[in-house]
C-alpha cells in the first residue's frame, strides 16, 4: 500500500476511534469527505433503482427507498459544492452502515484515486441539488462519470434531486450558459426564443436505459417550467432528429421511484408529468417564438403507478400545443398543469 493510501486509511480509522460525528478529508485536489457511522465499509446485497426527485424540501419516502435498496450498506452523497448537511438527516432516517458526503468541486478532484475508491464502494448514491453545470463541467469524461455508470450497471440504487435529477436523463438541460449567480432560464424566455443562449443540452452523462430519449426538469409547477421543458423537447427533436422525444417534469417534494424495468411509483406532495412529442410539426427558429403541435401529457399524482418502459400509467391524459410562444391545453379548464 502506498504512503498516500496508508494516510487516507489512517484518517478513517482515527475518525472512527474518536467517534467523531463527521470526518473531513482534504487533499491538494480539493475534494472534501465527511463520514458518519461505521468507519469500516461493508458489502451488502443491493437492489437497483432510480429515485427521481423534483427538488424542494427533502422527501423522506425517497430516501427511505434508497436506503432499503442499499441493503443497509454505505450511503454516499455526491456534491460539487456545499456541506455535509445530508449526513445527519440520512443517518437519523435510515439504518445503514455509514453515510458520507463527497464534495468534488473540480476536474482535479474528480480524477483523485480516493474519490474513485469511495464511489466504487458505495451501496447507494445520491446526487445533491445545486448547479448541474458543475456536474457536467467537473465530472463528465472523468472517473466519476465512469464509476457512476459502473454503479448503475452493477445494481447500486442511484437518486438525485433538482440538479441531481437533471443529470439522470439521456438529455440534460446543462445550465452551462446560465449567468453566474444570475437568473434561471424561464419558460417565458425559452418560448420566446428556442435558441436562447442559455438553452444548452448536454447528452449521455448517465446510462439509465429507462430514461433513453428523455429529458427531465425540476421544481416544475413552483417555478412554472412547463414552457421551457416543451422548448427543450422541440430542440432535441430538431437537433438530434429523434422522435418521439420524451420529457418528465417533477414537482417539488415529489419523486418518481423507478425500478430498472421502468415500473415506477410517484410519491410526495405534487405530481409528475410525462410528455411525448411525436411530430415534427413545429416552427423552430432563432428569435422567433416557438410553435409546436400535439404534445401528449400524462399527469400522475402521488400514489400513481407509471411504467416508463411503455410510457403509460395511472395518469390524467391531455394534449398541449404551443402557438407563437403561447401554450394551449385540451383540458376542460384550459390549464396546462
Amino acid at each position: 500500500m502506498s504512503l498516500a493510501s496508508c494516510l487516507k486509511h489512517a484518517r478513517r480509522l482515527i475518525c472512527g476511534m474518536l467517534a467523531l460525528s463527521s470526518c473531513l478529508a482534504q487533499t491538494p485536489a480539493q475534494y472534501r469527505y465527511f463520514r458518519v457511522g461505521n468507519v469500516t465499509d461493508t458489502v451488502t446485497k443491493t437492489q437497483p433503482g432510480f429515485a427521481l426527485i423534483g427538488g424542494g424540501k427533502d422527501l423522506d419516502p425517497a430516501f427511505l427507498w434508497l436506503c432499503q435498496h442499499s441493503g443497509g450498506g454505505d450511503f454516499l452523497i455526491l456534491r460539487a459544492t456545499g456541506t455535509d448537511a445530508y449526513n445527519s438527516y440520512v443517518q437519523l432516517l435510515c439504518h445503514v452502515n455509514s453515510v458520507a458526503t463527497l464534495v468534488i468541486p473540480n476536474k482535479a478532484a474528480a480524477n483523485d484515486p480516493f474519490v474513485a475508491e469511495t464511489i466504487s464502494k458505495a451501496e447507494a448514491i445520491f446526487i445533491s441539488g445545486g448547479d448541474q453545470a458543475n456536474y457536467i463541467n467537473f465530472w463528465q469524461n472523468t472517473p466519476v462519470q465512469k464509476l457512476l455508470n459502473d454503479a448503475i450497471h452493477k445494481g447500486v440504487p442511484v437518486g438525485g434531486t433538482s440538479a441531481g435529477l437533471a443529470v439522470q436523463s439521456e438529455y440534460i438541460y446543462s445550465a452551462q450558459n446560465d449567468p453566474h449567480d444570475g437568473p434561471d432560464l424561464t419558460s417565458k424566455l425559452a418560448l420566446a426564443n428556442p435558441f436562447h443562449p442559455q438553452i444548452v443540452i448536454a447528452h449521455n452523462f448517465l446510462d439509465d436505459p429507462a430514461l433513453k430519449g428523455t429529458i427531465t426538469d425540476t421544481h416544475f409547477v413552483t417555478r412554472d417550467r412547463m414552457g421551457r421543458l416543451l422548448t427543450f423537447m422541440a430542440r432535441i427533436s430538431a437537433d438530434h432528429g429523434n422522435l418521439p422525444v420524451k420529457g418528465i417534469g417533477i414537482d417539488e417534494q415529489t419523486a418518481v421511484l423507478m425500478e430498472p424495468d421502468g415500473h415506477a411509483t410517484v410519491v410526495g406532495h405534487g405530481a409528475a408529468y410525462f410528455f411525448t412529442l411525436s411530430t415534427k410539426e413545429a416552427v423552430l427558429k432563432e428569435a422567433v417564438p416557438l410553435t409546436v403541435k400535439n404534445i401528449t401529457v400524462q399527469k400522475a399524482t402521488s400514489g400513481s403507478k407509471f411504467d416508463l418502459s411503455n410510457w403509460t400509467g395511472n395518469a390524467e391524459k391531455y394534449q398541449l400545443s404551443v402557438d407563437a410562444g403561447t401554450i394551449h391545453s385540451t383540458k376542460p379548464d384550459g390549464k396546462i398543469y
